[in-house]
């Protein structure tokens, strides 16, 4: 698999690989070289358990996450939707 270099030295990881390690936008990364060989680490974030259960009050299905989860938002939503197949 081939890719190029930006003229601000960005390299875009090929959608086959980011699907396949679950890397997202704002995703980190550890760089270093080793014999010549550039070599890129995802530091994944910890992720969060979500339970879905039904609300007693509304009878909708609500979306649970354990304490100290990040906030869901309708951005986040609309970002992890992007690349859905």
């Amino acid at each position: 698999m081939r890719t190029t270099l930006s003229t601000k030295g960005q390299v875009v990881v090929p959608r086959s690989i980011r699907s396949r390690l679950g890397l997202r936008p704002g995703d980190e990364f550890s760089i270093k070289l080793d014999n010549g060989s550039i070599v890129l680490t995802p530091l994944i974030p910890k992720r969060f358990a979500v339970t879905i259960g039904i609300d007693a009050v509304t009878h909708m299905p609500v979306a649970t996450a354990e304490p100290g989860a990040p906030l869901l938002t309708s951005d986040k939503v609309a970002e992890l939707l992007a690349d859905f197949p």
